[in-house]
């Protein structure tokens, strides 16, 4: 199981930048320049952030010649800092997070080598007291960006499950995010990885970061792709509500 790490921005593809320049560089002169400045970390981060980029993405009427990662970053930076969230860091470990999760396999089998159920939360949790401690740190890193993929892009649906079958509602997905993401700040790999900073802020942070990703939840459709992960999803939902009715 690989760690998720901050890495949108560092992983742009040639399409990614020629789509910036496109958006962003009126001539030639200006494209170099826009080159020299995006090879620039610090100077790339001040780019990635100009409202135009975001425009271009949300208002384009076809499918964009960008990669996940791109689309994610920006419009993750974009709704975070709207509710107050400046930390990039943040913002590109929670755009990973959505480019690793659109497919389908990578949040519904967290141990490629292990048969897992992920249909309930508590599958998880019981499967913690019987692995080893680096397989805990991964499953509850897992078990926490789990959470705020469900409860931040399925509110409304987990929500609809309170009132159908008196499911777990948007207060226990917090409760339990925010725990993993303490548990897995002290792990010692958390260290080693630098993610301590990340799931420190998540902990604390996480309705925000729920909320955050509920804005987003309609604009994900848009990409090619994810649509289909969350029609799974919904599907996956359906199937456990249809087993516990019987």
């Amino acid at each position: 199981m690989r760690v998720i790490q901050p890495c949108c921005r560092a992983r742009l593809t040639a399409d990614d930048l020629a789509f910036v320049q496109t958006v962003l560089a009126a001539d030639e002169a200006q494209r170099t320049k826009l080159s020299e400045l995006l090879a620039d970390e610090e100077a790339r981060d001040m780019v990635l952030d100009h409202p135009a980029l975001l425009r271009a993405l949300l208002e384009a009427p076809r499918c964009l010649p960008v990669s996940a990662r791109l689309y994610f970053y920006v419009l993750v930076r974009h709704v975070l800092r709207r509710l107050g969230l400046e930390d990039r860091l943040v913002a590109d470990y929670v755009a990973e997070l959505l480019t690793e999760f659109a497919r389908t396999e990578r949040w519904r089998k967290p141990l490629p080598d292990r048969d897992l159920g992920v249909d309930y939360l508590y599958e998880l949790l019981a499967a913690l007291r019987e692995v080893d401690d680096t397989t805990a740190f991964l499953l509850r890193t897992h078990l926490a960006n789990h959470t705020l993929f469900l409860s931040g892009l399925f509110a409304s649906h987990l929500e609809y499950r309170v009132q159908r079958r008196g499911a777990p509602g948007l207060r226990y997905y917090e409760e339990v995010g925010r725990a993993s993401y303490r548990a897995a700040r002290d792990h010692r790999l958390a260290h080693q990885y630098g993610l301590s900073g990340v799931f420190d802020t998540l902990a604390e942070q996480f309705t925000l970061a729920r909320q955050a990703l509920s804005d987003l939840s309609d604009r994900l459709l848009s990409l090619e792709g994810f649509d289909r992960s969350l029609e799974q999803a919904l599907r996956t939902f359906a199937t456990e509500e249809s087993q516990s009715a019987n």
